[in-house]
């Protein structure tokens, strides 16, 4: 008995049954949008927005290439929270003086510099490597309605 006699047809498959799109850098489109963040709660406004910077609302979504858009975040000073966080919540800084660690509640830091509250909340959700800090230059925050972004011309865009 021969083994040749006994072997199987091989059947070619034209096409895949799925294919993966994998984003290359440079060939992705960063669209610019705007958020108005008065009456909006803090944490789901920024956990929503940091969805958006990383870019995994698209179906190009790549974890190793920044997919993400530009946002723009007005009102940051008319955010809310909810609770007792305004009192309760803390804050360290250092200013590297000498002596110069304090820490500050979140409503001193919203009278004093209300968009560094929401970059904060936003940059922490991002990932802790230089594609994250990529992603978190993406991200620009203003206390009231003007930007500087027109020309760009930003989307308005609702989110939770």
């Amino acid at each position: 008995m021969t083994t040749a006699a006994v072997a199987k047809p091989i059947r070619h498959i034209s096409k895949p049954a799925c294919t993966t799109t994998i984003a290359r850098v440079g060939h992705t489109d960063a669209r610019w949008y705007v958020v108005d963040a008065a009456g909006k709660t803090l944490g789901r406004l920024a956990s929503a927005i940091a969805m958006r910077l990383m870019g995994k609302h698209k179906p190009t979504y790549t974890s190793h290439i920044d997919t993400g858009d530009f946002i723009v975040v007005l009102n940051t000073a008319k955010i809310k929270v909810s609770g007792k966080k305004l009192d309760q919540r803390q804050y360290e800084y250092y200013t590297y003086y000498p002596g110069g660690k304090g820490t500050a509640t979140l409503k001193e830091l919203l009278a004093r510099k209300p968009n560094l509250v929401m970059e904060m909340a936003v940059k922490r959700m991002l990932p802790k490597t230089k594609l994250g800090e990529q992603m978190g230059r993406k991200l620009k925050c203003y206390a009231d309605e003007k930007h500087p972004h027109a020309s760009q011309q930003p989307a308005k865009l609702e989110l939770p």
